[in-house]
């Protein structure tokens, strides 16, 4: 690929966090430096291991391979090899990947004097990664409570966590994190379309201005950003989205063992709504109201008297 006019000057020495100059250089258009050379071993020897392990299965079918973590027996050991050891080495080639990717651009920021919004936005998707497959299984106590890596598999353990909470939508933290990934494709696609329409406007006229930018959302809705707000405003819901996703894997199970649905009783027993007596769920348990209790049905009659 030919060097574009511009990045010539921008191709300086330094900024590099490991290695001094040793890593200092490009491919093609890609920089490399010591973190581009860890991000290449650790993806390839995971790759490597995950059509390994879908030897060793004997398919290389893509919707059934699945390295599998270890059995909840093995805790937080070591498991063998085919027991749950290579899911480990993955995990861990994975990790190493993701944040030498991420340190790689630290480095390519330091080299054009830029901020470091970049590296802090993709660590929030590493932080995602990272809880579902290392801090949850820790905190829980196996390995066995990370997921595998598989298609189907991978289905069927989403599948099987939104099941031990009866209901995983009721999950107040997922909630907020649904919301906020449909509120962010909404304000990308009012900006994409924001921008657009002003750098396409009608035939025989000149392209628009931020001016006409704002004025279009002052007219729309009253109020307008401004043209740094809007990536502001979309890097906070984006970031905000990856967090509250993994908050609401890590308090199921550490924080909260039971279903989904009775979180919400805090709601039913509110004063601000007229005692209705007991109710009763399928045990005869009465779950809320003023005679909220155990009542032993065995003992009564028909008629209602004992």
């Amino acid at each position: 690929m030919a060097l574009l006019s511009f990045e010539k000057k921008y191709r300086v020495r330094g900024g590099t966090l490991v290695g001094g100059d040793l890593f200092d250089f490009w491919v093609g258009p890609f920089y490399v430096g010591f973190f581009g050379v860890t991000t290449a071993f650790f993806a390839l020897l995971g790759t490597i291991l995950i059509f390994w392990g879908a030897a060793m299965q004997g398919t290389f079918n893509p919707w059934t391979i699945n390295i599998a973590p270890p059995d909840l027996s093995y805790g937080l050991g070591f498991a063998p090899l085919m027991e749950g050891g290579l899911w480990q080495i993955v995990t861990f080639c994975a990790v190493g990947a993701f944040c030498s990717w991420a340190l790689r651009e630290v480095e390519i920021s330091r080299k054009l004097g830029m901020g470091y919004h970049v590296p802090f936005a993709f660590s929030f998707a590493i932080f995602a990664y990272v809880t579902l497959v290392v801090f949850r299984p820790l905190l829980m106590g196996a390995w066995g409570h990370g997921f595998p890596y598989g298609i189907f598999s991978h289905l069927d353990w989403v599948s099987n966590v939104g099941y031990a909470y009866l209901h995983f939508h009721y999950n107040p933290a997922h909630m907020i994190a649904v919301t906020l990934f449909f509120t962010t494709t909404f304000a990308l696609a009012l900006h994409g379309g924001l921008i657009l329409s002003a750098a396409n406007p009608q035939k025989g006229t000149i392209m628009k201005t931020p001016d006409h930018e704002d004025t279009f959302f002052r007219d729309f809705i009253g109020y307008s950003v401004g043209t740094l707000g809007i990536h502001r405003v979309g890097l906070l819901l984006a970031l905000a989205a990856g967090f509250w996703s993994a908050v609401c894997i890590i308090i199921s199970g550490p924080v909260w063992t039971a279903g989904w649905p009775e979180w919400w009783n805090w709601w039913l027993d509110l004063p601000i709504w007229p005692d209705q007596g007991p109710v009763y769920d399928t045990t005869y348990f009465s779950t809320y109201g003023t005679d909220a209790g155990y009542t032993d049905f065995s003992t009564t009659t028909e008629g209602g008297s004992e």
